[in-house]
């Protein structure tokens, strides 16, 4: 698989911003910390779909993740290198990536669920497939809606809902990706005229240049 992961049945700190997928009702939760006056309290803002924001596939990672001890607990490398070994039985595989838009800002996104891994190792075959066509650019995800997985168990059938998304646009490397600032303002450039779904030269997506991403 791209990811190699197996996908058939670090501390709390993190100075990046999470966004969250409820696999069971197919939300896309985005999750801040703020200062209440009395100690951090944690907000939750459930997005609307479609949604689309830049994933950093080239700097993505995988490895296991616990929350034994209530906190999360990463024990990553970046994707290509030796998968590290388990560290407890508690651990479960997992990846880790980093997204950005106006709307959302810097974020990172991790999922240690097999349904959710599957979903992502379809959509980074897709990034490998455009990539050498888009050499230097970062791949535009949109999350259109969601797909239900129905799994069966000893226990009866389960239903999970994953991300339906795909890789609809290719766009330069925003600098929110390394830290920088989103402009102020929509770019008065061009939208791209490469898309992943249409040939070189298609026009982009009405969508991408009526709503920028950044």
């Amino acid at each position: 698989m791209a990811l190699g992961l197996q996908t058939e049945s670090s501390g709390g700190g993190d100075i990046t911003p999470i966004v969250k997928w409820d696999a069971k009702a197919g939300d896309l939760i985005k999750v801040d910390r703020e200062n209440d006056g009395s100690g951090w309290v944690k907000n939750e803002t459930e997005m609307t779909l479609p949604i689309s924001f830049a994933m950093d596939f080239d700097n993505m990672q995988i490895g296991w993740l616990s929350f034994a001890t209530g906190a999360p607990d990463f024990q990553m490398v970046n994707l290509g290198e030796r998968m590290p070994p388990k560290p407890s039985d508690d651990h479960k595989q997992c990846f880790r990536v980093r997204i950005a838009s106006g709307e959302l800002g810097l974020r990172e996104f991790s999922h240690s669920a097999k349904t959710v891994m599957r979903a992502m190792d379809k959509l980074h075959d897709q990034f490998v497939e455009g990539q050498a066509a888009n050499a230097g650019k970062t791949p535009v995800v949109t999350i259109g809606g969601t797909e239900t997985v129905k799994i069966d168990t000893p226990q009866g059938e389960l239903r999970f809902k994953v991300p339906e998304w795909s890789i609809n646009q290719w766009i330069d490397r925003p600098a929110m990706l390394d830290g920088g600032v989103a402009p102020s303002q929509p770019s008065t450039q061009p939208a791209p005229e490469v898309s992943f779904s249409a040939p070189a030269g298609s026009p982009p997506p009405a969508q991408a240049a009526a709503d920028p991403l950044f």
